[in-house]
């Protein structure tokens, strides 16, 4: 018989390869995403306490408004000096609930896009969003430590891509720049267009990597950080994603004492997309 090979479940080699990397990368996915979840927790449990707060302080601000107004009432008077003040006060804590909310929200959006790694169908997106959605997630961990600034092509078209994968690329590439810096530190993010492909560049003023280290980065399994820090799997894992099922390019400059760069080309259109359109 010639082809493929078939699994006892139907499976051609090539398809238990592909379920074999997919589940490979939902692994180092919870793995990511166990590493970033005291640093969420705190971000998340910030705003909450700061509106459960607020709660008390609206519910006594009511109390109060209350008894000033029905006080007024009783005297066929008009509302006190002091109603005023208590609205503003009211008004005041409101948008700080507002902000509170609305930065939970940023978070959970962020976890969201995170955890859509196994999205069947290609979609067009902008990959901004991406970006912004990564650096909220990753904000959550050294935002005190390391500044993070992106630097945009705002004429950027959008890009066919699997978001979710990408996603978890970019998780990677901004959480690796962030451990290559010992104490303070930056972390320089930029987009630009390049022929029909969009470049992606993650750049930190971190350590850079030894010569020795750098034939080995993208290798199954390599990795310098300490025991039950790192998979190995992390930068494998992106190139797979980057090249494989994308058909682009990833690639890296470095410098010891300076700083190291990721660059990655993902293509405009997918080849796919292309036949169809």
């Amino acid at each position: 018989a010639t082809g493929a090979s078939v699994n006892p479940l139907g499976e051609t080699t090539e398809e238990q390869l592909e379920t074999s990397h997919r589940k490979l990368a939902e692994a180092h996915k919870m793995a990511s995403l166990g590493r970033l979840a005291a640093g969420i927790v705190h971000e998340i449990n910030t705003p909450i306490g700061s509106i459960l707060s607020n709660n008390e302080t609206i519910r006594r601000s009511f109390e109060s408004l209350r008894k000033l107004l029905s006080a007024a009432a009783e005297q066929n008077q008009p509302p006190p000096p002091r109603t005023l003040a208590v609205l503003e006060t009211l008004a005041s804590l409101t948008d700080i609930d507002k902000i509170a909310c609305e930065r939970i929200m940023g978070i959970v959006r962020g976890l969201k896009t995170f955890a859509r790694v196994n999205e069947s169908d290609i979609q067009k997106v902008n990959i901004h969003e991406i970006l912004i959605n990564t650096v909220k997630l990753t904000n959550c961990v050294f935002r005190r430590r390391i500044n993070v600034a992106m630097e945009f092509d705002e004429n950027l078209p959008q890009v066919e891509c699997y978001p979710g994968l990408l996603n978890q690329v970019f998780l990677n590439l901004v959480v690796n720049a962030s451990q290559a810096i010992e104490n303070e530190g930056n972390i320089t993010i930029t987009t630009r267009l390049e022929g029909e492909s969009v470049q992606i560049s993650v750049a930190d003023n971190g350590t850079g990597i030894p010569p020795e280290v750098r034939p080995r980065i993208f290798a199954a399994g390599f990795t310098t950080k300490p025991i039950g820090e790192g998979t190995g799997l992390g930068l494998t894992i992106s190139r797979e994603i980057v090249e494989d099922t994308h058909g682009g390019k990833i690639s890296f400059d470095t410098e010891m004492g300076v700083g190291t760069t990721f660059h990655v080309w993902i293509p405009v259109r997918q080849p796919r997309s292309q036949e169809n359109g």
